[in-house]
């Protein structure tokens, strides 16, 4: 009888399971089909962020010294973040330029001490805010675009035609707070 209990508990369990996995799969699935990046520039888009991510990590005195933050679009990386010092800055640009697969480098990160708490939050913030907008409108295809905030600054990167970048711009320009907007984009004719 204790037998059959547990195996009726843990067969509850993994259909749950199951049902987490399918729905997580299938969210996942969704994502990859709109977007306008094959999936095996997706998948190499990836590959190249966590490569990308180590060399840049492997720049000498870059733990106590910056913050820095990557992302890969079509093999077009964008650094984010701060630097103490402009050579880490530099060294940060090349060692990821030197990474397999990498088309362009777009450094953008500020030179200065990293980034409080609290201006981190206020990013996600800005962030959910415009994203909120780009979602109400038609024009701004959400799941086609990466959207990055970094010190109230707006990165918009993805392959866009030149209506969907201009209307994704205008809606993050005007929201309140955001300090600049940069485009790290592919426009499509």
């Amino acid at each position: 009888m204790f037998k059959h209990l547990v195996l009726l508990v843990l067969c509850i369990h993994l259909s749950g399971c199951v049902s987490v996995v399918a729905v997580g799969a299938a969210g996942t699935a969704a994502v990859s089909a709109s977007d306008r990046r094959t999936v095996g520039t997706q998948i190499d888009d990836k590959t190249t962020e966590a490569r990308v991510n180590a060399a840049v990590n492997d720049v000498v005195a870059i733990d106590d010294n910056a913050a820095i933050s990557v992302h890969v679009y079509n093999g077009q990386v964008l650094l984010t973040g701060q630097a103490k010092i402009q050579q880490i800055i530099d060294a940060a640009s090349r060692a990821a330029a030197s990474v397999a697969n990498v088309n362009k480098v777009h450094n953008q990160v500020r030179l200065g001490s990293p980034i409080p708490a609290t201006a981190t939050m206020n990013d996600i913030w800005l962030g959910t805010k415009i994203r909120t907008l780009m979602t109400a409108e038609e024009k701004v295809p959400l799941l086609k675009l990466d959207l990055i905030v970094e010190d109230s600054e707006v990165f918009i990167m993805g392959q866009l035609t030149k209506s969907e970048a201009t209307a994704a711009v205008d809606i993050a320009r005007n929201v309140q707070g955001v300090s600049k907007v940069v485009r790290v984009m592919e426009l499509l004719n």
